[in-house]
């Protein structure tokens, strides 16, 4: 398809048949009189009542519990900047589709216009109580970083930044499978990271605290490689600075057994690929254009395990894998916050689904005949039915309490609409 075919098609798909990706639709009948007195005056006056003398009602009495914001400032959308709140509403409405579609949540999307990271935690902690979890997108770091902080230390309801946490968590269960298909183990990798903004640095945190070495870490910005001896870092880039010689991606790469990309299109040249150790994998996860083609990467090397964040390509790392099913397991415990273990609990469920047999179910989705773990095959497919059972299970367990049947019937049959 043709850019200008595609520009227009997907226009189209946003404009009609009524613009925009998301509406608003009652859960309840309201064809009659009675049902009219029940859904608002003088019926409504008894849920309020109970939620008074006690707000965990809430989760009784109204949809608090399967609500989530999905809330940006717009100053890094997707792989386009800072374009403005107004700007990013497209993607915040197809992260709503994706919450219900695959895990049955119901969504706001709210664009905030604010000037500060405090003004933006204030308009957050203001309409918090509307809803069971808050979910943080495309704002720039390192600003993030300190929105984040700030709302998980005020806030009584899972808060997650799914720029960093999500990605995060697609990438380790990614590396996981990568490594094990390479017979190299996290724990002894030498890993190069080519970016240092949230997602990276979320990326590393995982890593590490999953058993990666920090003394086989080099982290490198637009700058070159973190590294001691530099003064313009920032606390997040401090934590990952190495005392070291090396200055240049070229060099970090020479050696390394992972790659992890998540910066700008064609930054890693095939030499690069070819300089790094035995049976490598590469992560060349910048959207739309990847730091490397997976042409240029097989063709310097034939022993590599290849991803993009791309969905031509086998191995794409896609935080829909993650997000929505990390939220329905927290929301289905009643989590107050979403912790480190939940998430690699999150990593774990991923990286064992993809060993197991593909169903038909997906294949037939996919139009293939056959899927087996290995190179080509590290992490489940997004239409994978059983990962709206296994992965909130997991996350739910890690929070500490098992989803309610219910919640978990919901999760297996996500709504048609969004």
């Amino acid at each position: 398809m043709s850019k200008a075919a595609l520009k227009k098609k997907a226009l189209d798909y946003h404009r009609l048949p009524k613009p925009g990706k998301l509406s608003v639709e009652s859960s309840k009948p309201c064809s009659t009189q009675e049902d009219l007195s029940l859904a608002y005056t003088p019926g409504v006056a008894q849920p309020v009542l109970e939620i008074a003398k006690n707000p965990a009602r809430a989760y009784d009495y109204t949809n608090k519990g399967n609500l989530v914001a999905v809330i940006t400032d717009g100053t890094a959308i997707l792989g386009l900047g800072d374009r403005g709140p107004l700007a990013a509403k497209p993607v915040m409405e197809g992260k709503g589709v994706l919450f219900k579609q695959f895990a049955g949540i119901d969504v706001y999307d709210i664009e905030v216009d604010a000037k500060t990271p405090q003004d933006f935690i204030k308009v957050v902690e203001a309409i918090a109580p509307t809803f069971g979890g808050i979910n943080l997108e495309d704002i720039a770091a390192p600003h993030c970083f300190e929105i984040e902080a700030a709302l998980k230390k005020s806030l009584d309801i899972p808060v997650f930044h799914d720029d960093q946490h999500g990605t995060a968590t697609i990438i380790c269960a990614g590396l996981l499978n990568a490594l094990h298909v390479q017979g190299k183990s996290l724990e002894t990798a030498r890993i190069v990271c080519l970016g240092a903004g949230a997602a990276g640095i979320a990326s590393l945190n995982l890593l590490v605290a999953m058993g990666a070495q920090k003394r086989n870490i080099l982290l490198v910005d637009s700058k070159g490689v973190v590294h001691k001896g530099r003064t313009d870092l920032n606390a997040f880039k401090k934590a990952y600075a190495r005392q070291t010689k090396l200055r240049t991606l070229e060099e970090a790469m020479t050696g390394a057994d992972v790659f992890v990309g998540v910066s700008g299109a064609d930054l890693v040249s095939p030499a690069m690929v070819k300089s790094m150790a035995d049976r490598p994998v590469v992560f060349a996860l910048a959207n739309p254009n990847p730091e490397i083609l997976p042409e240029k990467a097989h063709a310097a090397r034939d022993d590599l395990v290849m991803a993009t964040g791309r969905s031509d390509y086998p191995n794409q790392v896609n935080n829909v894998l993650g997000f929505p099913f990390i939220f329905r397991g927290a929301l289905d415990a009643r989590a107050k916050e979403i912790t480190q273990d939940m998430l690699i609990a999150a990593v774990h469920a991923l990286a064992e689904l993809a060993r197991e047999k593909v169903p038909a179910s997906v294949l037939k989705a996919y139009k293939l005949t056959k899927l087996k773990f290995g190179p080509e095959y590290i992490l489940p497919k997004p239409f994978d039915p059983r990962l709206a059972e296994r992965v909130p299970q997991a996350v739910a367990k890690a929070a500490g309490r098992k989803p309610a049947k219910a919640a978990a019937k919901k999760a297996k049959a996500p709504a048609r609409r969004a």
